[in-house]
């Protein structure tokens, strides 16, 4: 027998969380999955979502793949102003399903690929956790229509039972840290876009680096290129790709927000200087992901000549995360360690001393094992030695995009993994961007792909995700957890029971006193499957 009603943490507007005790549990329909959610990480991905609420990006309807009618079928699809429910880092077991559903299976456990890419929205595209309920709830309800992409790709990971509900869940986070390194870089124009080359003072311009059979409409303001039209005096919509010829401040600021999602601009300063800083929205990097390139020539070839292949750190490169002591904070330094040789540099900039330590002793070990220097500072009072090759943002602050930019070698790669809103509007000196022909990344989410490679590293031994828990809760804790993340006073992962409704918000240590038996599961100090077995053995009720 199914309950009707469950314990959840709802969304209901901007920064009003509330925990309903009876929320409905919705009985699957004909194409639709009922699970019950086994362990929910919290991500600070949550805390933009429940600041900016209907204005996410990702709370928005859903414009493309499936049709209104469909969509109103699903009690869990909750655009717009809709109350949701948080959580996004989820491994589910399927407890009941529709009598049309051909993929998912009663009693199967799953890994939930959060980024449903295919289901685009204004901004971006549709996640669960946004404009679909997430986990933070007893109970789930999925449809298969939204977890089939487009393409027959699922976002249900079928998952083992060998493997605790809390290594699995953050599968999710560490896949986004993967993804953030391992996305396919796009070196050309939109096929089948929109084109435009802004070029008033119609300074000398050499286009040939760029592949101008692409893109269906090419339109200019100022010199016209062959093959190109004078953009009608009457648009003003978005358009695919930019090109900017000279130092125009306010054409680039002016055209630059209009850029569709995945975008190009391109800047050809042809010997021209900014006068001053530009203010770009240049969280649609991360969200977009809108890409920027830079010359101080007038060669399109050279500008895109600084574009990498994939985010990949690169052999040698001095690598700099900043804010390295936050939960992502940590897997992105052991994902940088892992994937160095020996005798690479490591810095990461931490303020708060007591994150600084806990992130010693996660990952010095690592580092050691590979050979790699790793140091620690507090960006107060200190900076990293030497240019840097590869910097990686993990603090959502704007202002240190600029201080990225000026300690960033020739060829550098910054990385701006962290959630900057995308209508904020941030400085660069885009001078010393094109001089050092520097390059900004930046994904959201991730891909089934990504959470497969988390998976495998995970099955096979070499990571073991449990390294970044620092605390648990059941569902009393949960939005005491949430509180934690938006304030960074827990320097680690929270993960959620939600079968423990009484729960509190327990550090690891002070779990371990309340109960013993915990604590002796723990290995060295570090969350287990035991530790996870016995907790919800002793705290059930």
């Amino acid at each position: 027998m199914l309950p009707r009603r469950q314990q959840a943490v709802q969304l209901t507007a901007p920064d009003h969380l509330q925990l309903t005790l009876d929320k409905l549990v919705s009985l699957p329909g004909p194409h639709q999955v009922l699970c019950r959610v086994q362990c929910v990480g919290l991500c600070y991905s949550d805390m933009k979502l429940l600041h900016q609420f209907d204005r996410h990006p990702r709370k928005t309807p859903i414009l493309a793949h499936l049709s209104r009618e469909i969509l109103a079928e699903i009690p869990s699809y909750v655009p717009g102003a809709a109350p949701t429910v948080p959580g996004h880092e989820a491994v589910v077991e399927v407890v009941a399903v529709g009598a049309q559903v051909t993929r998912a299976r009663a009693g199967g456990r799953y890994l939930v690929q959060a980024d449903f890419r295919d289901l685009v929205t204004a901004g971006s595209n549709a996640a669960f956790g946004y404009n679909f309920e997430g986990a933070l709830q007893e109970y789930v309800l999925l449809d298969e229509r939204v977890m089939i992409a487009a393409d027959g790709e699922e976002y249900l990971l079928p998952v083992p039972n060998d493997r605790s509900s809390s290594q699995l869940a953050l599968i999710e986070p560490w896949a986004c840290v993967e993804e953030a390194f391992a996305h396919h870089e796009r070196r050309q124009l939109t096929p089948g876009g929109t084109t435009l080359v802004i070029n008033p003072r119609n300074l000398p311009v050499d286009l040939s680096g760029l592949d101008l059979a692409l893109p269906a409409r090419l339109l200019a303001i100022g010199a016209a290129p062959s093959g190109f039209n004078a953009l009608p005096e009457d648009e003003t919509g978005p358009i695919d790709d930019l090109v900017v010829v000279g130092a125009d401040a306010e054409q680039l600021e002016r055209w630059f927000p209009r850029l569709r999602a995945r975008g190009l601009a391109l800047v050809l300063l042809a010997g021209e200087r900014f006068a001053r800083e530009l203010r770009l929205p240049l969280g649609r990097i991360h969200y977009g992901p809108l890409r920027l390139c830079a010359t101080t020539t007038a060669e399109a070839a050279r500008a895109l000549a600084v574009i990498p292949d994939t985010c990949e750190i690169r052999a040698g490169d001095h690598v700099h995360i900043i804010g390295a002591g936050g939960p992502m904070g940590v897997m992105a330094v052991a994902r940088v360690i892992a994937s160095s040789r020996a005798g690479a540099r490591v810095d990461g900039s931490v303020r708060n001393q007591a994150r600084r330590e806990a992130l010693v002793s996660r990952v010095a070990p690592m580092a050691e094992r590979q050979g790699v220097a790793l140091r620690l500072f507090d960006p107060e009072h200190e900076v990293p030695e030497g240019g840097v090759d590869y910097a990686m943002l993990m603090a959502p602050v704007a202002e240190l995009i600029q201080r990225a930019v000026t300690e960033a070698a020739p060829r550098g790669l910054i990385n701006l993994f962290a959630g900057i809103p995308a209508s904020e509007s941030c400085a660069i000196d885009l001078n010393t961007y094109a001089e050092r022909e520097l390059y900004f990344l930046g994904t959201s989410g991730s891909t089934v792909d990504d959470m497969r490679s988390v998976l495998g590293k995970v099955l096979e031994g070499s990571l073991d995700t449990n390294l970044s828990v620092a605390a648990v809760s059941g569902m009393a804790g949960a939005i005491a957890g949430l509180e934690a993340v938006r304030d960074r006073t827990i320097a680690g992962k929270i993960v959620v029971y939600p079968e423990l409704s009484g729960l509190p918000l327990l550090e690891l240590p002070e779990l371990a006193l309340r109960y013993p038996t915990v604590g002796e599961r723990f290995d060295h100090g570090s969350w287990t499957k035991a530790a996870e077995i016995e907790l919800l053995r002793v705290a059930a009720g």
